[in-house]
């Protein structure tokens, strides 16, 4: 089991400050180790906690330098990438999607962050496997389309699971390209939400997690119990090699939960109490709200 740090914090705003400064010293101590910085962000209510990465001037952004797929990485230097633990299958510009959320919330206010370098899931990839079968009819015209943004949605929404597999799996070859094939990935950090029912990224309580997905760095959800019902997530095993994993969560709402994710963590079989760092550091940035019924000892936020 890992160490766990808990940090609480009497308002919101100490919170978003302290954990954007957890953020620059994470990038920062990553790029002099191994000359780059690998994120992964959940969606939810979390990207809203990030606003103090906004005007930081000790977030280097002009050294997230753009990295294709297909790049060199022994040759590359100060370079940052940002990731989804888990995505919507909708599209990007969806109100639905993750990619979207981080968009507004925190990558439209800081441009110098290279486009190339947030890694999406592949929407026009998926399109494509999909129109192969019926590209063209006799007179060389498609005999079908996927292009206005409702014609997309009824797409996706109907998306069959051997696509929704694809889908996955491409995301997959994207980390497989930049991290290497390691038996896992390892992510400098993640950063992860927490929900009332103790799911975290696209991981839910009771969700068929099958013994096959042991090795898969990246799942598909066909039937999740929160909508949108199609995603795909970072597996539990993939999460769980990372070098440092932080779960935020406020609110009076996750009184409950956090302290059976917390306190019994050992014995609880939720997805969030799960998340259990092999060779990394867990820490949660939570408010006092949250915290209220947790036990476990609080631990003064310091750099």
């Amino acid at each position: 089991m890992s160490p766990l740090t808990l940090y609480s914090f009497s308002d919101s705003d100490s919170l978003i400050k302290d954990l954007a400064a957890f953020i620059e010293k994470a990038q920062r101590e990553a790029i002099a180790d191994h000359g780059r910085f690998i994120l992964a962000l959940s969606g939810g209510s979390l990207p809203k906690m990030l606003g103090g990465l906004i005007g930081n001037e000790n977030v280097q952004w002009e050294k997230w330098q753009v990295l294709r797929t297909n790049s060199v990485l022994t040759s590359c230097t100060e370079l940052s990438l940002v990731y989804f633990a888990d995505e919507r299958v909708v599209r990007l510009d969806h109100p639905d999607s993750n990619y979207k959320l981080c968009q507004d919330e925190l990558f439209s206010k800081t441009p110098r962050i290279p486009k190339e370098n947030i890694r999406a899931i592949n929407i026009p990839h998926i399109i494509k496997e999909a129109l192969k079968e019926e590209n063209t009819s006799d007179d060389g015209a498609p005999k079908k389309t996927i292009q206005t943004p409702q014609e997309i949605d009824d797409f996706l929404k109907d998306l069959p699971g051997f696509l929704l597999e694809e889908l996955s799996n491409e995301y997959e070859r994207d980390l497989l390209g930049q991290l290497g094939r390691s038996p896992w990935p390892v992510f400098d950090l993640i950063l992860l939400g927490m929900g009332p029912d103790g799911h975290t990224a696209s991981l839910f309580p009771g969700y068929p997690w099958q013994p096959e997905d042991e090795g898969y760095w990246v799942r598909p959800v066909e039937n999740s119990p929160k909508p949108p019902p199609k995603r795909i997530t970072l597996s539990l095993g993939a999460i769980n090699h990372a070098r440092k994993v932080a779960f935020v969560a406020t609110g009076a709402g996750k009184q409950d939960m956090l302290q059976r994710v917390i306190d019994n963590k050992e014995e609880e079989e939720l997805p969030s109490a799960k998340v259990d760092p092999e060779t990394g550091t867990l820490y949660w940035f939570v408010d006092d709200a949250a915290a209220a019924k947790t036990q476990y000892a609080r631990t003064q936020f310091t750099l």
